[in-house]
């Protein structure tokens, strides 16, 4: 007896095969953008933007005003280095800064240009057909007259032309609109905030400024060697500084009855190297423009004048540095004058640091200042005589001493005294030192921002789309004509939709009088039939 085999059951389908890794890849980088190009991830990106500049208004800036951050550290000094490690005092400059502004610009590039894209192609486009049922929009109503249905909407694109209305006729049927100046501002508004993020970016790129002190007399050329500080864009190099040479002649600073500074004003010189140059005055809210580069009067203070004669009878005269303020209420300064080579070797190296009081007062053996006028100054110096260490390698201060040279004994205190203009003092070793004067010097900001005229173009545009968005309205009329039931005449059955404005319905009924009165002007002597309003 023969058996028979059973049916084999047929295999299983394979399951589908899931994406590739490219596609998977490319799927969710798509999906990344498309989150990064969001107008809502934009608005944050700004919101955060806005608050990442906060520390930057609240915290002194090393750009700005290195002396206000080193007073910084000096009132904080536990904090101060933690918040330098946040790049706190560096906030305009910092990566996290640096992340956040081009992630915007980025998001705002992705968002904006296809809607531009998509806005130019709407303006070419016509207004839509009306909607089947106009007497559902919110302001919509009949009106009856006994023109025919082609003289009333004659009439009707008439009067909405006369309201710059864009009109299309269809058969049987009105299509009118106004208002694209709404988004076309709106665009404009976001490709001008784009264009003033390129300006600002542009200058920090091909930008550069540096600060220096200059004392009454003395001047520099536009050298990142010889400012005090500087900060250039990733794109300059010391060849692309233009030449330019300032020299300070005079400076002035008036005073309100409360000793608070009312105005600073710089006479000046300036051109090109080994030119005589031009004369120009400048002030804080005046600065001195020359092809693109600005020359700011940012602060002042005082260089005290010292004469130092050594015990052989040489004499170095009318040596001076500046004092930095520490209190500018009274401009009480202090400073440092570094003279290695008085002695000859490093053993007879010589610095005088002080307290300079433009008008001084001692109590108690004590030098204060009373008026940051100079009426009276007074300085109080200390003389140190030794190894100033300025060969070491070590960077220093050129406005303050090394105090780990004071504290290793390498120098030596020689003399202290307080000193008025005129008066000296005689260190151990027969030094003589003398307060010879007293004489100003300024601040100064030498800025190149090729930017600026860019971002000032943008902001008015921005303006400009502001406004637009703001005060402008887009709208659409629809009418439609229709046999009268009575079958005399016409019935035109009008709808009005405006977007973004609640005020939409005087407007409707004003437009719907008009062509009442119109219609009724064309049809006299005929009487006209009421409207019927939904």
């Amino acid at each position: 007896m023969s058996t028979i085999a059973p049916p084999r059951e047929a295999a299983a389908p394979p399951p589908p095969a899931g994406p590739s890794l490219g596609r998977r890849i490319t799927g969710r980088l798509l999906g990344w953008w498309r989150r990064l190009t969001a107008m809502r991830t934009a608005i944050v990106l700004l919101f955060l933007l806005a608050l990442a500049a906060v520390p930057g208004s609240l915290l002194p800036q090393r750009s700005l005003s290195q002396t206000n951050v080193r007073r910084y550290f000096a009132d904080h000094p536990d904090l101060a280095p933690v918040l330098d490690r946040l790049y706190l005092f560096d906030v305009f400059s910092s990566p996290w800064f640096a992340a956040v502004y081009l992630l915007l610009f980025i998001s705002l590039i992705g968002c904006v240009l296809p809607r531009a894209v998509e806005h130019a192609r709407a303006l070419r486009s016509a207004p839509p057909p009306a909607p089947r049922n106009l007497l559902r929009l919110p302001d919509s109503g009949e009106v009856a007259t006994p023109l025919a249905p082609a003289a009333a909407l004659d009439v009707v694109e008439e009067e909405l032309r006369v309201r710059r209305f864009r009109v299309v006729r269809r058969e049987g049927e009105i299509s009118a609109e106004k208002g694209y100046l709404k988004e076309t501002g709106n665009l404009l508004f976001h490709l001008s905030l784009i264009a003033l993020l390129l300006g600002l970016a542009g200058g920090k790129l091909w930008g550069y400024e540096g600060s220096i002190l200059v004392t009454e007399g003395d001047g520099f050329c536009n050298s990142f060697q010889q400012y005090d500080t500087y900060s250039a864009g990733a794109l300059i190099d010391s060849g692309d500084l233009s030449p330019t040479c300032v020299t300070l002649e005079d400076f002035k600073a008036e005073y309100e009855p409360d000793l608070t500074a009312s105005s600073f004003t710089a006479d000046i010189r300036y051109g090109g190297p080994g030119e005589e140059g031009r004369p120009t005055t400048i002030g804080v809210n005046s600065p001195l423009r020359t092809d693109g580069d600005r020359l700011y009067v940012t602060g002042h203070g005082f260089s005290p004048t010292f004469s130092v004669t050594l015990p052989d009878g040489t004499a170095f005269t009318d040596i001076s540095v500046p004092f930095l303020p520490s209190d500018p209420s009274t401009m009480a300064s202090e400073g440092a004058l570094k003279l290695p080579d008085v002695g000859g070797d490093s053993r007879g190296q010589l610095a005088l640091e002080g307290f300079f009081a433009p008008t001084g007062l001692v109590q108690g053996g004590v030098l204060t200042s009373i008026d940051p006028r100079p009426l009276d100054p007074k300085v109080a110096v200390v003389a140190y005589q030794g190894y100033l260490g300025l060969d070491s390698g070590i960077p220093q201060s050129v406005y303050s001493l090394d105090a780990s040279q004071i504290e290793r004994g390498r120098l030596v205190e020689a003399g202290a005294a307080n000193l008025s203009v005129g008066d000296s003092m005689t260190l151990e070793d027969g030094t003589v030192v003398t307060f010879s004067g007293v004489q100003e010097f300024a601040a100064l900001q030498y800025s190149h921002d090729p930017g600026q005229v860019w971002v000032l173009v943008s902001a008015i545009a921005l303006l400009t789309g502001l406004l637009g968005l703001l005060l402008l309205r887009r709208e659409r009329v629809f009418a439609r004509s229709g046999s009268a039931p009575d079958g005399g005449g016409t019935v035109l059955t009008l709808a009005s939709l405006t977007r973004g404005s609640g005020e939409s319905a005087p407007r409707f009924a004003s437009l719907t009088d008009d062509l009442r009165a119109a219609l009724a002007a064309r049809t006299a002597p005929h009487s006209e039939v009421p409207p019927r309003d939904s």
